[in-house]
């Protein structure tokens, strides 16, 4: 079954991209004098919204188990894999003592 596509991907969600660039490119070019100071403050307030929305696609934080709240399954071997990897680390720490 094909999924939906986004909104962003949508007609709709283009012309409100475009929208948007126009605005912010009309915002800098007219009053760039005006926000430039304030453009490290804008730079900072872009992280926690970053973090927001890019931990969407893998579920957050927290989630243990084998399966994230997206439906999506652990590899199998991947709990081997990383108790493997560990005791190939310990095992490296323990040489270099």
């Amino acid at each position: 079954m094909a999924s939906k596509p986004g909104y962003w991907t949508s007609l709709h969600g283009l012309a409100t991209l475009t929208l948007i660039g126009a605005a912010l490119y009309f915002l800098f070019v007219e009053h760039g004098a005006h926000l430039l100071p304030y453009l490290p403050f804008l730079i900072i307030l872009l992280c926690p919204l970053m973090h927001l929305f890019m931990h969407k696609g893998h579920g957050g934080h927290g989630h243990g188990g084998a399966e994230d709240g997206h439906g999506q399954h652990q590899h199998p071997d991947a709990d081997e894999a990383y108790r493997r990897g560990l005791e190939e680390g310990r095992k490296e720490a323990a040489k270099r003592r």
